[in-house]
């Protein structure tokens, strides 16, 4: 690991405060950080219901996963630096090596192995029994000193501390009826294909600002491409994603955000996808994302 900046705080003291001040929605989510060294952080996510992407599997939705590896790899490069300042993610990439087995918590070792003046460099594995098994390994960039709050000291404005529980509404006739965590977070298909998830304060990562956790953005992308894809190829049984890169171009604030996808090639086992999620413009998005999906395959189909 290259050597980082000399912490302001002793380690202990340092590691105690990333352990107690999660995003908002690290907090309610559960997730845990059991233990801390410099530049590295194991963590771990108990398994709730509300967390699964399929309810015939019992699997968990892929933005579970995506928003548990973003939010260790946060807690890595907040412990490699000295808590005065903020950080955001830049990009993010998850390659999923296989399904989370339903009913057991998920855990994350994530190291941050370089760090820059402005740019620090993750790597991180997700995995249940052993990490030499992982569910999915993640590489990502933060930048450093994103903005002029700072998470570890600042404290959110007291009309900001009556947080939700994660909940999902029932809604057996909808399109996310097997999928509790996207109902979760109230994401809902408009007549044109368009996906919305409106703002609450359980998706907040940062809560000074406050902005969107940069989780549930890669989540609402990637629940986006799986929808929009379904719908388009007409195939019976949702794909499964192989590997998602998310790029953040700009914070996602406290507003509604809206999501679409367009399928770059398409063969007989697997397709190509880009998904962009915004705001208030089409045209100025807060993230992209870039990935690809594995088909069932279609009888007397040729994979291109």
């Amino acid at each position: 690991m290259t050597r980082s900046p000399s912490t302001s705080l002793p380690f202990d003291a340092l590691a105690e405060v990333v352990k107690r001040r999660h995003s908002v929605y690290g907090h309610i989510s559960g997730l845990q950080l059991d233990r801390a060294a410099p530049g590295e952080a194991w963590s771990s996510l108990a398994y709730r219901p509300v967390f699964v992407g399929d309810t015939e599997t019992g699997v968990l939705h892929g933005g579970v996963v995506t928003a548990m590896l973003d939010e260790s790899c946060g807690m890595a490069v907040q412990l490699a630096l000295d808590a005065t300042g903020a950080i955001a993610t830049l990009d993010l990439r998850i390659d999923y090596q296989k399904p989370a087995t339903p009913g057991l918590a998920i855990k994350a070792h994530s190291v941050c192995y370089r760090v820059t003046r402005s740019i620090a460099f993750v790597r991180s594995t997700a995995y249940q029994d052993s990490e030499d098994d992982p569910v999915a390994t993640a590489t990502a960039c933060f930048m450093i000193g994103a903005n002029r709050t700072n998470m570890l000291a600042d404290r959110p404005p007291k009309d900001r501390h009556d947080v939700p529980t994660l909940e999902a509404p029932d809604d057996p006739t909808g399109p996310f009826a097997n999928s509790p965590f996207a109902r979760c977070l109230g994401i809902a298909v408009r007549d044109d294909g368009t996906l919305v998830m409106p703002f609450s304060p359980k998706i907040i990562g940062n809560p000074i600002l406050p902005a969107i956790h940069g989780g549930m953005t890669g989540a609402f992308l990637e629940t986006t491409a799986i929808i929009g894809v379904t719908r388009e190829l007409g195939v019976s049984a949702p794909p499964k994603p192989i590997g998602l890169t998310i790029n953040y171009l700009r914070s996602g604030r406290a507003l509604d955000s809206y999501a679409n996808v367009s399928i770059v090639k398409q063969g007989r086992r697997i397709v190509a996808f880009e998904a962009r999620a915004w705001q208030n413009d089409p045209d100025r998005p807060i993230a992209t994302a870039f990935g690809h999906f594995m088909l069932r395959p279609t009888p007397g189909a040729e994979e291109e």
